[in-house]
């Protein structure tokens, strides 16, 4: 079994992405090995973050020629306790959100954009 499980990013900034996530969603830093690469923690997340291009594995081509990049629609998902004033907060800080809040049935959520397009789902649970 695993100790711990981590989720990774390809980011075109590994300095902005790491402001990113610490500065707006209270991540820690637990490596730096800006430009290429960092390692942040929120909880039991642990968020990798890789630049596109560079010496490290998570960046090199695929046989095919394709090369890891960032943005699409897998994403990390933080609870949140009250949505609306958080969208509310990160719009003021000039953050980009994909959408507006979702209302279904287990909930409401948003799509919040990283510096490299990378979603963070933020999730209010229905009560």
């Amino acid at each position: 079994m695993v100790d711990t499980v981590s989720v990774r990013y390809i980011v075109d900034d590994v300095v902005a992405a790491m402001a990113f996530y610490t500065e707006h969603l209270g991540f820690g830093v637990d490596i730096d090995g800006s430009p290429g690469f960092a390692a942040l923690s929120l909880g039991p997340l642990r968020l990798l973050v890789n630049a596109t291009r560079g010496p490290g594995g998570a960046s090199q081509a695929m046989p095919d020629g394709q090369v890891p990049e960032p943005g699409g629609w897998n994403r990390i998902q933080l609870p949140v306790a009250d949505l609306a004033s958080e969208v509310d907060r990160l719009r003021a800080a000039g953050l980009k959100f994909r959408n507006d809040i979702v209302v279904g049935r287990g909930g409401s959520q948003i799509l919040l954009e990283d510096p490299a397009g990378n979603l963070v789902g933020l999730f209010q649970p229905a009560r």
